[in-house]
């Protein structure tokens, strides 16, 4: 039903969608979630043309709406949006909101609409509503309202722009009910959620996108039990990280100690945890590995803490010829270690250009 090919949109000063490509059959219902900034509503906004892009092709039922020729009022009907912030005629009553795109873009007969609005309203629990205007009603009902005004238009296509992000917590649940019961129907939909409870239940198939890109595509269960790539599963699992890069033998240590620090202190990690990531980097990176690198080496060192359960763990990854310091190095660096960590290992990396890698699991305090 929508195909997008190697789409891009560019502003002057940010570029939130380099290269993004998908297929999305009839009757799908796909969540897009990642990181604030990555290009979610942007890559919604791009498909009903609301934002030119910057190149690439956009299918809808195979027509290119991004052609020139294309008749783009054609092709939105089959495409309705439901917007974050709700968009309703303030100046009409929620029946009147409903009507208008029926009555004055499909030609249908006020009675007509009136009679389906009232359908749609019954469908979303609103019906008594029908003649409050939108400041009357609560932000879960005006959102509740904008997708019977949506659906009023009968698209094949339904797009949700973080349609809970201007709830209070207390009245998500019933926008998200509606949506659900909509997924049951057979509607196909894009929901770009923040929830993702919520997206693993509805969803038939899961986006994850960062880095302006599909970063990773999959079910519901493969993204969040399973994810394949480092930085879904970092989103999913909500972890806060730390990276460093060791190229040069006069690195600066001291200043690396110290962002260890500011990164402990800024997640409230307990000083004992801090203390021990800070030995461990100096044990391993200092003493173990930078005395076997060549002139041309990188030592790659990843911090991941969960704050839920206070897990943290430690990967360094390393260039060069396979060596294992937990067998081949230092016994008293070593030995320190081992005590730092309730678990850790040596195998081949698998990431390029690393060759090597130890993976840690911290002790907790």
């Amino acid at each position: 039903m929508i195909s997008i090919r190697h789409l891009r949109k560019e502003y002057p000063n940010v570029t939130p969608l380099k290269d993004v490509s998908a297929e999305i059959g009839q009757g799908e219902v796909i969540s897009i979630i990642g990181p604030s900034g990555t290009g979610k509503s942007t890559l919604l906004r791009c498909l009903n043309l609301l934002e030119t892009p910057t190149s690439g092709e956009i299918f809808i039922d195979g027509q290119a709406i991004t052609d020139p020729k294309c008749k783009v009022h054609l092709l939105r009907r089959k495409m309705g949006m439901v917007f974050q912030s709700f968009n309703l005629f303030n100046h009409m009553n929620i029946i009147e909101n409903i009507m208008t795109g029926p009555v004055s873009l499909l030609g249908h007969s006020r009675q007509d609409a009136c009679d389906r609005g009232m359908e749609l309203l019954q469908m979303v629990g609103l019906r008594d509503k029908a003649l409050a205007f939108p400041d009357e009603l609560s932000g879960g009902q005006k959102q509740r309202a904008a997708i019977a005004r949506t659906l009023a238009m009968d698209p094949e296509i339904v797009l949700f722009d973080e349609p809970t992000s201007a709830l209070d917590p207390t009245m998500v649940g019933e926008v998200l009910s509606v949506i659900r019961n909509l997924a049951r129907q057979g509607l196909t939909m894009m929901i770009v959620t923040h929830e993702m409870k919520f997206a693993r239940d509805v969803s038939t198939r899961v986006f994850y996108m960062d880095q302006g890109e599909i970063y990773e595509d999959g079910t519901p269960e493969q993204i969040f039990d399973n994810p394949r790539r480092e930085r879904t599963r970092q989103f999913i699992q909500r972890l806060k990280v730390f990276e460093t890069v060791i190229d040069s033998h006069g690195y600066d240590f001291i200043g690396i100690n110290s962002q260890i620090e500011q990164f402990g202190r800024k997640h409230e990690m307990g000083q004992k945890t801090i203390c021990r990531m800070q030995s461990i980097f100096e044990e391993l990176c200092i003493q173990a590995l930078l005395p076997r690198m060549e002139k041309e080496f990188q030592i790659h060192t990843m911090v991941e803490y969960n704050e839920e359960n206070n897990d943290t763990r430690i990967s360094i990854r390393y260039t060069g010829p396979a060596f294992d310091p937990l067998a081949e190095g230092d016994d008293l660096s070593i030995l320190l270690v081992k005590g730092l960590c309730e678990e850790i290992s040596y195998g081949k990396a698998h990431t390029q250009p690393f060759t090597n890698e130890l993976t840690m699991k911290l002790r907790l305090e």
